[in-house]
This record gives C-alpha cells, structure tokens and sequence, in this order.
C-alpha cells in the first residue's frame, strides 16, 4: 500500500514539472515583429536635351612669344651705356643693349676706307682723258664719300671698258672688303629688336666679352604664349583662331586668349597634341601657371551630368512608377566632375544626386523635379 502511494505521488510530481516547465517555456517566447517597408525620398530631375559645348581643360605656364638670346659675335671691353645692363630693365625698340669698345677696329675701318678713297682718286685723271663720259659720276662719288660715314654704294657700271678698267684697278674688291668690315664693326653695338625687358644678364660693363659668349636674355613683355598638351581625340577640334578663357589657380584673374597655332604632330610617347594660346595682358609675366578652358565643339541633343551618376557598364538609374530602374546611355565626354550623355529621351526622370544601396526595383520617393540642361 504504502509504495503505491509513493509511486502515485511521483508521478503527480513528474507531471507536474514538466507542465510548469511548459509554461515557464512559453512565457520566454516573444513574436518576431513585422519588417516596416520604408521608402527612400530621392532627388530628381526630369531630362530635357540640349546642345552641351564640350569644354577641354589644359593648363601651362606662359612664355613670352617673342624672346632673344643675346650672343657676342666680336671681342672687346663691355662699355657703360645710358641704362644698366641688369635682369628687369625695359629698352625701347632700336635702343642700344650692349656696346663693346670698338676703337681699335674702328680705326682699321677707317685706314681700309681711306685706302678705297685714294684708290678712286687715283684713277679720277685717266677717267678725264680716257673715259670722259662717265668721268663726272665717279667725280660725284668722291664728292659725296665722308670717311665718318658708311661707305656709298660705288657708281652703276654701264659698260664693258667700264668694268675692266674700274675692276683692274681692285677698286670693286677694295670696296666690299670695305662693306664686310664695315658688317663686322656694327656687331660691336647690339640694339634692342623690339621694346621689352631683360630677364638674364650674364656680364657687366667692364668686363672683358668674347667671340661667341652668352650676354643674357630680352623678351616682349606685351604678348604671351602658353603651350597645352591635348588628347588626341581632340586633333579635329581645335582649330587656329579659336577663343580660349584663361584663369589663374586662384581663380581671382581672368584672362581672354586665342589658339594661335597646332602642332600638325602627335607625340608618340604621350599620344597627345600641342597646342598654342597666345594671350595680351599687362598683368601677365612669364612663367606664370595658368589654367584653360578651350572650346572644342558642341553636342547636339546631351545632357550633362555629374560622373557619379554613371554605373560602370554605361547605366544611370530613372524611376518610373517610384520605382528605380535603369537604362543604358552614351557617354560622349568626360571631366574631372561632369560627363556629357546622349541617348536619353526628353521627359526621363532621372537621379540628381546618388543615392547609397541603390538597386533596380527599389520603391522611392521623389522630393522634387527640375530640368536638366
């Protein structure tokens, strides 16, 4: 009896646990909460075509258009002129860079003219007896020969006597050695070929020059060029004459230039084109960095947009219904920030702004609509 009674009030306790066991179970349990579907709110713009002009950056530093090496062709003592041989002085055109002490060779000039003269002298009696026809023109070029002057041009020859007689007597050869004496002392003296300013000089005055040392250099200060390497893609769309925006890097000065010239070559090694902008400003200095903004053509029925817009395989998301899609497009040109498309129809809504996880399909909300030009 007494193990029956036992055995039934085990098993009301094993019972017993297990259904409170249960119930401490299910009381932990908690339901799994509905996923709320949530809707991003995107920026839009309705496409309108339009025609795009491609604008090609380049960037250069300026180098004045016309610059000239100063070279001494003569030897001698470098002599004080009326202004400072020094790096920032302006010449006027025709005014005196550089004179070198030219007496010693300026008095075997005139020792070599003195003798031309006494050679034409010499013969003036035989032209008197023998050639009187043509004695009074030789007469005049005595008349009119100053040995403080450049040497005249000897009388026109008209005749076959004429020419043997003057030629006999070495007056043709003295007086183009004369002439090619007189070429050589004007070296001595280097006179400005255009006003400008000296940039380099390498010599002071006093100091000895020699055949061919370097004097220094002088520029045109009122023109400039500035040399930009193209793609050459971009061969058949620069063309000579066409006007170029200019700016500096700190975008404060803006100046206006034009293509002055295209190299006709490729560069092998860079596969690029040059180009030349030539630019007048009298704020302008050379070796100043400046950037370009050159017009190469214009795209019919595009629109531009910004680069991260564009999928890698040539995609950009619309909406359609508050639905993302997607549709394939042309790009036509690159910048640094922008891309020139075609083959979008007018009225397409497309993003404006990129939207982070953005997949075809997704439902969203357009916060307003422009027109993209």
């Amino acid at each position: 009896m007494r193990n029956i009674v036992l055995s039934v009030l085990g098993a009301l306790l094993i019972v017993g646990a297990i259904y409170f066991g249960n119930i401490l179970a299910n009381s932990k349990k908690k339901l799994r909460p509905v996923a709320e579907k949530v809707v991003k709110t995107v920026f839009t713009d309705t496409v309108q075509n339009t025609t795009i002009p491609i604008i090609i950056p380049a960037n250069g530093s300026l180098v004045a258009k016309r610059r000239v090496e100063l070279f001494s062709e003569v030897q001698g003592i470098f002599k004080a002129g009326r202004k400072l041989f020094k790096p920032g002085q302006t010449f006027r055109r025709g005014e005196t860079l550089i004179r070198i002490d030219a007496a010693e060779y300026y008095a075997g000039v005139q020792s070599s003219k003195s003798n031309l003269y006494n050679s034409i002298a010499a013969i003036m009696p035989d032209l008197r007896l023998d050639f009187p026809e043509i004695y009074q023109k030789w007469q005049n070029y005595l008349t009119s020969f100053d040995l403080n002057k450049t040497t005249p041009k000897l009388p026109e020859m008209t005749s076959e006597k004429e020419k043997y007689f003057i030629t006999g007597r070495n007056i043709v050869t003295n007086y183009y050695n004369v002439k090619n004496l007189e070429q050589r002392l004007a070296k001595y003296t280097i006179s400005a070929p255009f006003s400008g300013i000296l940039t380099e000089a390498l010599v002071t005055e006093g100091s000895l020059v020699r055949n061919g040392q370097k004097l220094g250099e002088f520029i045109d200060t009122s023109i400039y060029e500035m040399e930009v390497a193209l793609s050459k893609k971009y061969a058949s769309l620069l063309k000579v004459g066409e006007k170029v925006i200019l700016n500096n890097l700190e975008k404060t000065q803006t100046f206006s230039g034009v293509v002055s010239r295209v190299n006709g070559n490729i560069d092998q090694t860079t596969q690029t084109i040059t180009a030349f902008i030539e630019v007048k400003d009298d704020a302008l200095r050379e070796g100043m960095y400046l950037e370009a903004n050159l017009n190469a053509k214009e795209e019919a029925d595009a629109i531009e947009v910004n680069r991260s817009l564009v999928l890698d395989n040539d995609q950009i998301f619309i909406v359609r219904d508050s639905i993302l899609d997607v549709i394939d497009v042309k790009p036509v040109y690159f910048s640094d920030t922008k891309v020139v498309l075609k083959n979008i129809p007018d009225g397409t809504i497309i993003l404006s702004k990129p939207v982070p996880g953005a997949y075809a399909g997704m439902m969203v909300k357009p916060f307003q609509s422009n027109k993209t030009k």
